[in-house]
């Protein structure tokens, strides 16, 4: 069954692993889908950081727009839409990131070892435009 916008809105702003899916470029190859950390608050852009050398955000930059999916088991929310704006990451973005995966004793080592993992990244914001989302857990007493 479909989620309620509430409902869909509220999972997506859980801290799944998310799936990104932008497409290649080449109509010999399928779109490009790596697993992303993710960021987004009900009504508003989702937002991921990468680094500005990859080929994910070269990909992202030539289309204008992406998707992604998070799921946990049975249920699942996938969002598509159009890049609003790009920028060098701010350490408070790299911080928030971080912390809404990792456990609170990780932050700062993430933060501080960024540069290692980015050459220079880069946050994309995404405006979500078209949903679909699907609970597919069995009712109890079924």
């Amino acid at each position: 069954m479909p989620l309620t916008v509430e409902e869909r809105e509220a999972f997506l702003a859980e801290p799944h692993i998310g799936a990104l899916s932008v497409a290649s470029g080449r109509p010999d190859r399928a779109p490009l889908t790596v697993p992303i950390w993710y960021g987004y608050e009900p009504g508003g852009e989702v937002w991921i950081t990468t680094d500005r050398a990859s080929r994910k955000f070269a990909l992202i930059r030539a289309a204008g727009r992406f998707s992604m999916m998070a799921d946990h088991g049975t249920r699942y929310v996938s969002v598509e839409g159009e890049v609003v704006r790009t920028g060098r990451t701010a350490e408070a973005e790299l911080r928030a990131m971080a912390a809404r995966y990792l456990p609170e004793g990780q932050v700062d080592w993430y933060v501080r070892h960024a540069a290692e993992i980015f050459t220079e990244p880069v946050t994309v914001r995404m405006r979500p435009r078209r949903w679909l989302s699907a609970d597919l857990t069995m009712p109890t007493g079924e």
